[in-house]
């Protein structure tokens, strides 16, 4: 399911210049003030419009082309290297008191077509055409998949052994301290490969688009290959696999622009059918399964759902983002399609409860929710069931970096 590859890293004593957040969780105009002083920072890769004018089409081919010659400008400078033989990588992250430590590896595309590597969320076309063509003029896969896999102490106890010593590289990130050691003993990757291989499945934590462009580009290759054995570099893509006893999954929450012609009143009367309602004088963070935060008129309610409808047989519909959705938010305020809709808005938990209040405080939204956060055996069932989460219902953090390890395809 997994093999070791020969990294494409970032040259002794220049991790901190290069290590950059993933791509996709800045705008344009964030990237740009990100990289200012800082030539050597792997967004001149994954963001690469940042070196072209400000109303540049991120889709646009001079955006992939700058890609590559920003890639080949830090190859010939000897910023980035590649490993001449193949290596796993240990990868730990530490926020605040939270620490996660993971496998970098090649993960099977094959694996992935057959639903071994199992998926959780539909996927938009134009950010899978995106992340192909990236791949494509780089050569290169360079934004890590997020995997998990069902905790094993075998796999769990020898990745704690094998990152004791002090890290090759040690960057710290927005508070987040990014932590790799390179894996090099023949036995040690056996018994790595040999572990993973012995899993039933690994789940597709976040990257869908990653992992489903990884898929493609394999495709057209192998057909351009008659020849192909499986084994080339480009039937796997790089991904980070961590055990999902050690992930956090952060709340996910919605602001809604209207009361869908409702009263702030008549609102009220409408969710208490379904949910008991309890004023709160403190911003109110779920506590349990079937309870939200409710913000509405400057004042914070506690929403608690009636058990008679919550599905707990229902992978999909039990999740917290299918109840507010399947009893508030699509019969009350008439948001059917979360997808499309520009009423509803979503807001990630790491911008903190007073994201929600300000919202609604600044007008531009009526009401917000809070939600008590998915759980990650929630996720595994959803994919073992073969069924897709409704969208943002998961926000993982703490984020993978950019620009440490890249899987050159050859």
């Amino acid at each position: 399911m997994i093999k070791p590859f020969p990294g494409l890293r970032p040259a002794p004593g220049r991790a901190t210049e290069v290590a950059a957040p993933p791509y996709d969780v800045m705008s344009a105009e964030e990237a740009r003030a990100m990289v200012t002083g800082r030539p050597w920072s792997f967004l001149h890769i994954s963001r690469p419009e940042v070196d072209l004018p400000e109303d540049t089409d991120p889709y646009a081919s001079q955006v992939y082309a700058k890609a590559r010659e920003n890639l080949d400008r830090m190859l010939s400078e000897r910023v980035l290297a590649r490993d001449p033989e193949p290596h796993y990588y240990v990868y730990r992250l530490t926020m605040d008191t939270h620490v996660q430590t993971g496998l970098v590896a090649a993960a099977s595309v094959d694996a992935y077509d057959s639903d071994r590597i199992k998926k959780h969320e539909f996927t938009r076309p134009v950010k899978e055409d995106d992340r192909v063509r990236q791949i494509e003029a780089l050569t290169a896969q360079t934004g890590p998949v997020f995997l998990a896999y069902r905790s094993q102490a075998g796999i769990d106890t020898l990745l704690a052994r094998l990152s004791a010593d002090t890290a090759e590289v040690d960057v710290t990130l927005d508070g987040v301290r990014h932590e790799l050691w390179a894996v090099a003993d023949a036995p040690v990757i056996e018994d790595l490969t040999a572990g993973f291989d012995a899993l039933d499945a690994l789940y597709v934590a976040d990257g869908h688009h990653r992992s489903a462009a990884a898929s493609r580009v394999a495709a057209t290759r192998r057909a351009g290959n008659p020849a192909h054995t499986g084994d080339e570099s480009y039937n796997y893509f790089l991904a980070v696999i961590f055990p999902h006893d050690q992930l956090r999954i952060m709340d996910y929450n919605r602001v809604v622009r209207d009361l869908n012609g409702l009263e702030p009143e008549t609102f009220l009367e409408r969710v208490a059918e379904r949910f008991r309602i309890e004023r709160s004088a403190e911003p109110v963070r779920p506590a349990r399964h079937a309870e939200f935060g409710m913000y509405l008129t400057g004042t914070w309610y506690r929403l608690t759902l009636d058990p008679r409808h919550v599905p707990e047989q229902d992978p999909v519909r039990r999740l917290d983002v299918s109840l507010l959705q399947d009893n508030l938010i699509e019969p009350i305020l008439g948001i059917a399609d979360p997808r499309r809709d520009e009423r509803i808005g979503f807001v990630g938990g790491i911008r903190g409860l007073e994201g929600l209040v300000r919202h609604v405080d600044d007008g531009d939204m009526q009401v917000a929710f809070s939600l008590f956060p998915t759980r990650m055996e929630d996720l595994m069932a959803v994919a073992d069931a073969g069924e897709v989460m409704p969208p943002k219902s998961t926000w993982f953090e703490p984020k993978l970096a950019d620009g440490l390890v890249s899987h050159v395809l050859d």
